[in-house]
């Protein structure tokens, strides 16, 4: 784990990339956080699997934190240091595998400008993403068929559907396929508007939740769904949009 652990960020060269991209901009004050957060991350990460490997070669004495660690880990387990400044995971694999996944996006962002998609599972705050959006479309686009960002807004992947299907035709809500509890989305496209005008009634306000347990806490946002049910067909199925379900 230690070898395959990403490099920690230079403060120096993300500020000066910042503010050569506008650093007092919502995204970018966004992506400032956000690699904050990961960086804290990274370094727990590394100072535990250093002292670790410290501690089994005897040059250091194994301390109770340590040996807490090192038997979260024999078990696949999550550490609690390491939980509490991260994210849920059912197991260690797939939380390693998400870390290293997010610092891509991250460094990718950092280095080579805006992603033409967002991962949105990947944030740490993904309500602080969805903070200046108002307005969504569903497209008919998986990840690899966009090779550019929109002029306007955001294109984000990697969320589920639950509690309905969707009709890729005409972007509608429809029943459930059988056998089906989780639909993978294809890309949402999200962007700002500005109006006074009131919501329409006739769309589906869908809730966005970070994990299959739905508590205030994992509460993210919502997008619109259009559909040619009255909207409450959908509130009495629980159909919701996940972040993930691991």
């Amino acid at each position: 784990m230690l070898n395959e652990l990403p490099e920690q960020y230079s403060s120096s060269k993300v500020e000066k990339v910042l503010q050569r991209m506008g650093a007092l901009l919502p995204m970018n004050i966004f992506l400032r956080h956000e690699v904050d957060r990961i960086q804290n991350v990274l370094q727990e990460v590394k100072s535990t699997l250093t002292d670790l490997k410290l501690a089994i070669d005897g040059t250091i004495v194994m301390s109770q934190g340590l040996r807490t660690s090192l038997d979260a880990m024999y078990d696949a387990r999550i550490p609690d240091k390491w939980q509490k400044i991260s994210w849920e995971s059912a197991t260690l694999g797939f939380w390693y595998t998400e870390l290293l996944e997010r610092d891509a996006q991250f460094r990718t962002w950092i280095q080579s400008g805006k992603p033409n998609v967002y991962w949105m599972t990947g944030f740490f705050n993904p309500q602080g993403f969805l903070t200046a959006m108002r307005q969504n479309l569903i497209t008919r686009y998986s990840k690899e068929d966009l090779k550019e960002g929109p002029p306007e807004g955001v294109y984000v992947h990697g969320l589920f559907l639950e509690g309905a299907s969707l009709d890729r035709r005409s972007a509608k809500l429809v029943e459930s396929k059988p056998k089906v509890l989780y639909e993978q989305m294809p890309v949402i496209y999200i962007y700002a508007i500005n109006s006074t005008a009131g919501k329409d009634p006739k769309l589906y306000e869908c809730p966005i939740y970070r994990k299959p347990q739905r508590t205030d806490q994992k509460y993210v946002g919502s997008i619109d769904f259009e559909t040619d049910h009255n909207p409450r067909h959908w509130t009495l199925r629980g159909v919701a949009l996940l972040c993930d379900i691991k």
